[in-house]
């Protein structure tokens, strides 16, 4: 079929009732381009909102309405609206009529709009779309990923019906197999011929097939072509190539439809013995937890700012990415193919037990299957998503009858594609809850935590515990006969357990604490039946505000932080994409890089030290600027691959320290502060294996501008990402001195979102105003179709203007 974006020109307002409105309700005068975040716009209170799960944003109804022209000789065609996410309830509407709806709000679905259409007029489609007390998390509200409009013959492939799999694949040939579904709505029988393409990355045809098929009046039929590729290049995490394939349906009067998919061309395979093998190659999972929102632009989803995402994740170390805890966008399962990033997709947060006052339990008995049947048909053709999870931390999880509703997904899961692995993300909290006072009771943890950061370290022990119980052995044991491999949240107690009681058991932990990471790798490294790690969280989110905060005598000491709190602020990668200390400790257990990272401990007079524990990093930055008296005493911490460490403070050696004595990877030292360049050297067997530094900075000087991009393509769903730094006169972020900056955008762009990463603000992302934060903040821009010169400027008091210009380019053809 016909893709038509389907994104510009909506207007949106709040749903009013019928009875309030005496009229069908109108969207308003609001006109926005999707993807659309509706919820960024209900604005925050401590009071009336949804409280610090969901960032302290307010709920809300909202409707979606856009007008559009319908040829008349779509008459004979066949109309379908294509939907890739609308939070929550969707109910959709083509002039005035019901035509469909969709309960959950992160899966792709499809409606059909022949029926509802005035051929050769103009027409209308509403959608109306709800969110309230429904989510653990900020998930925004409205159409929050792209919209197409699907147009084909009475004759064609379905929108999901082209599946590519490679079942034989050797390095001389490849065996790939085009499964199309056709279906003919014509009231006569047709003739058609199904050619079938493949092509390689250069666009050069490589292989090739030709079937007829005859349908029948109403026949839906599954055609399964073969075709053969010689010296296949193989999709793989360093090497991601990729083939596409190309269906066309004609008949004597010429081509009737077209469906075309990209694919690669890998095995993927698990045993206890060698673990999880891509190619052939065992593989480490190095993966990280990841939401769906996209920090300064809310839950609205464009393919470029999931392209980042993935960009600079792989860079920072990480090799895969769990979706927490709903269906990946396809923009981002685009990223990961293209740039090699292996994906656990998970389809659900909770079952038939609800965590929140109206979340998707309570559809979940009529839809799940529908839910589970889109997201296989999203991923099918991905060569990234190597294993779909049924679901995250599930109440039920551990009783009779919740394993028999995984069993129930894990196998319609794989009676669609037995080409995947299946997991499911089990937790022992919910698995033995009844079994915790008197676990407590055994550990002795009924002592009042002495503040937030004791109660941290209780809770590390109890889960520890709990999960290496008998109890939670035996409960878990019908619930993982069910899975290929089976997950672990924060049950790495079990790892060592399970080799020996369960040898055919596979193991991925499925989410871990980000300061356990390098006893975390070493188990995974050193247990073949462990394949990997997944961070909670590799990049920072909106919403269960305060997770890893540091939190010292003087703060309230409750686990979620108080408003206005905005973000969890746990990410290896903060929500602008800066990497924070945790995420160069991490690289460095990987064994990915020599270069030691140094950061120093934020000074305070009390000398209170908050201690890494569960979500809490130490409380340091990469920054040697400080309004201390010179010969104040800093500590500083250096991660290293290394034997010890030397500290240089402009030039001179203060300190030469060993590593791992406290901390693994880690060396320490009190370094007496004056301003220059600390640099520290890590060395192996005497010999330097790397270094690194850090500089002072003056005051700020001016604003540096920096973007991903110096040209952008004139297409509204285009975006650039600008850092705004406040550096200088030698181009030194300055991060103790921020200042409010106003961004200011001409030519043919729009400001999609400016803001930072502050983690505790009452200030919009939608306005042209923010305050920096730590001497930083984001701008994004996004194209408005037209071609021409974009300036962008930010202006601050007391600095000069900052301009920097991208261009607009219409698409090349060819």
């Amino acid at each position: 079929m016909i893709r038509i974006p389907f994104n510009d020109a909506w207007r949106v307002g709040p749903l009013v009732s019928v009875h309030e409105a005496i009229v069908v309700a109108d969207a308003g005068a609001a006109e926005v381009t999707l993807p659309h975040d509706a919820m960024l716009g209900e604005g925050r209170s401590a009071e009336n909102s949804g409280g610090p799960q969901t960032a302290y944003f307010r709920d809300g109804k909202w409707t979606y309405e856009k007008r559009f022209d319908v040829p008349a000789e779509w008459a004979t065609k066949r109309v379908t609206f294509e939907f890739e996410g609308v939070y929550r309830d969707a109910v959709v509407y083509i002039n005035g009529a019901f035509a469909g709806q969709w309960a959950g709000g992160y899966s792709r679905f499809h409606i059909s709009a022949s029926s509802f259409l005035k051929y050769g007029e103009v027409n209308t489609i509403r959608v109306d779309a709800q969110a309230h007390q429904d989510s653990r998390w900020y998930s925004g509200g409205g159409i929050h990923r792209p919209v197409s409009l699907l147009v084909g013959d009475l004759v064609h492939v379905t929108p999901t019906g082209l599946r590519v799999t490679t079942p034989d694949i050797d390095a001389e040939l490849a065996t790939v197999v085009a499964s199309a579904e056709i279906v003919n709505e014509d009231v006569s029988t047709r003739v058609v011929e199904v050619h079938l393409e493949i092509q390689d990355a250069t666009g050069e045809v490589v292989a090739s097939d030709r079937a007829q098929v005859t349908l029948l009046a109403g026949d839906r039929i599954t055609t399964h072509q073969r075709a053969y590729v010689r010296r296949p290049s193989l999709w793989s995490v360093d090497t991601p190539h990729l083939y596409q394939a190309s269906v066309r349906l004609r008949d004597d009067n010429g081509r009737l439809d077209e469906a075309a998919a990209h694919f690669g061309v890998r095995t993927v395979t698990v045993d206890p013995f060698r673990g999880l093998r891509l190619n052939g190659e065992t593989v480490k999972l190095r993966g990280g937890a990841i939401h769906h929102d996209n920090g300064i632009l809310g839950a609205a989803e464009f393919a470029d700012a999931a392209e980042r995402r993935v960009r600079m994740l792989k860079a920072a170390g990480f090799n895969a990415v769990r979706s927490a805890h709903n269906p990946m966008s396809v923009a981002l399962l685009d990223a990961c193919d293209r740039l090699g990033m292996l994906v656990m997709d998970e389809l659900f947060d909770v079952w038939t037990v609800p965590k929140s006052g109206d979340d998707y339990s309570r559809k979940f008995p009529q839809w799940w299957e529908r839910d589970v049947d889109s997201i296989v048909a999203k991923d099918f053709n991905h060569p990234s998503v190597i294993m779909y999870s049924i679901g995250n931390e599930i109440i039920e999880a551990g009783t009779p009858h919740g394993t028999r509703w995984g069993r129930r997904i894990a196998d319609r899961v794989r009676a669609q594609d037995p080409t995947r692995l299946v997991t499911h993300a089990l937790q022992g909290m919910y698995i033995a809850r009844d079994k915790i006072p008197e676990l407590k009771a055994e550990l002795q943890l009924g002592t009042t935590p002495r503040g937030l950061n004791d109660y941290l370290g209780q809770a590390m022990h109890l889960l520890d515990a709990l999960m290496a119980s008998p109890v939670v052995g035996e409960r878990l044991a019908e619930p993982a006969s069910v899975l290929d491999v089976v997950g672990l949240n924060y049950g790495e107690s079990r790892y060592v357990l399970d080799k020996e009681a369960f040898p055919n058991r596979v193991v991925v932990g499925s989410e871990t604490f980000p300061t356990k990471i390098d006893r975390l790798w070493q188990l995974v490294t050193e247990n073949s039946h462990v394949i990997g790690d997944f961070t909670w969280t590799a990049w920072d989110f909106l919403g269960e505000v305060g997770t890893g905060r540091h939190v010292y005598p003087e703060d309230q000491q409750i686990h979620r932080a108080p408003y206005p709190w905005l973000t969890a602020e746990c990410g290896d990668i903060d929500i602008t994409g800066q990497r924070q200390p945790i995420s160069y400790y991490r690289e460095i257990v990987y064994g990915l890089t020599h270069t030691p990272y140094a950061a120093v401990r934020r000074p305070r007079e009390d000398g209170y030290v908050i201690q890494p524990k569960a979500w809490t990093w130490t409380d340091v930055s990469p920054s040697w600027t400080f309004d201390v008296p010179p010969g104040s005493p800093l500590h500083v911490e250096a991660y290293a691959a290394a034997e010890e460490v030397e500290f240089r403070l402009n030039g001179t050696t203060v300190a030469t320290v060993p590593v791992g004595t406290e901390r693994g990877f880690v060396a320490e030292a009190d370094v007496p502060y004056e301003p220059g360049v600390l640099e520290v050297i890590a060395y192996r067997d005497g010999a330097e294996v790397g270094r690194s530094a850090l500089h002072s900075a003056g005051e700020p000087a001016r604003l540096s501008l920096e973007t991903d991009r110096s040209e952008l393509h004139a297409d509204p769903q285009r975006l650039a990402h600008i850092d705004v730094r406040l550096v200088d006169a030698n181009g030194v972020i300055n991060p103790n001195r921020d200042a409010e900056i106003t961004i200011e955008v001409e030519g043919p762009a729009v400001l999609q979102g400016f803001g930072s990463a502050a983690p505790s603000t009452e200030e919009s992302y939608l306005g042209n105003s923010s305050t920096s934060f730590r001497g930083r903040a984001l701008a994004i821009i996004r194209a408005t179709g037209e071609a021409g010169r974009i300036t962008v400027t930010a202006r601050a008091h007391g600095l000069p203007d900052s301009s920097l210009e991208i261009e607009a380019v219409q698409a090349r053809n060819g």
